[in-house]
């Protein structure tokens, strides 16, 4: 308790400049906290709903049944996949249709399609993969520019000392006690701010690779099922 109110006090005494230093961290890190708080949720709902959706789709014969558990899965990137595709495949269906009464080749048909599906997967993909590393950037950012920042507020403290230094014509202890406390406030603002932003981006990053190899799994085995089935066709 007296810590704290210890370090209150030298905020409130530091000059403008730390001040701002100060407010731009604490800035830095309510919203580094505040997007670490919501990735958790996010990412682990959507590692939650991709194995219930992968259950679905091996289980389950029809693709229509797994269309419509795929759209209660919107946390889901391998089922956003399964729906572009999915999509994408009942447009086929008319499409070969209508080749076939254009007496289109069989081979264009079955070439066409599987590029359709395909791109749609991908497509699917990327949207998904911007979607799971959005705000991810700003942790980044906090981890390599919180540092810094304070850094700078720690200069300016000690360039403060060496003013009252100067002001006063000595160097004792009161003197230079405010100037070096405002730095070190500072310099573990600056700590806080970036110390959890970093471990969290890491962590994060690693989650959504994770995710990725599923999306990418995922693809190559619909795909595989996709280009037998035309064949077939």
């Amino acid at each position: 308790m007296i810590h704290s109110i210890g370090i209150l006090t030298h905020i409130l005494d530091a000059n403008i400049i730390v001040k701002l230093v100060l407010l731009i961290l604490a800035f830095f890190s309510l919203t580094s906290w505040a997007i670490i708080f919501y990735k958790l949720r996010y990412l682990n709902r959507a590692k939650r709903e991709n194995k219930e959706f992968i259950d679905i789709f091996w289980e389950s014969k029809r693709l229509d049944y797994v269309m419509s558990a795929a759209k209660n899965l919107g946390y889901s990137p391998v089922a956003s996949m399964f729906e572009s595709a999915y999509k994408e495949l009942v447009s086929l269906k008319k499409i070969a249709a209508e080749d076939k009464e254009k007496s289109l080749s069989e081979y264009d048909t079955k070439l066409n399609g599987s590029h359709l599906v395909e791109r749609a997967l991908k497509k699917s993909q990327l949207s998904s993969i911007s979607k799971l590393e959005l705000t991810l950037p700003f942790l980044a950012t906090t981890g390599s520019t919180s540092p810094f920042i304070g850094l700078f507020g720690t200069v300016w403290g000690i360039m403060t000392s060496f003013e009252s230094i100067q002001k006063a014509g000595t160097a004792g202890l009161a003197v230079v006690a405010p100037g070096i406390a405002d730095s070190l406030v500072a310099t573990a603002a600056g700590l806080f701010a970036a110390i959890p932003a970093v471990i969290a981006y890491n962590y994060y990053t690693n989650k959504v690779r994770v995710l990725v190899n599923e999306m990418d799994d995922f693809a190559y085995e619909f795909m595989t099922i996709v280009e037998k089935q035309i064949l077939k066709d």
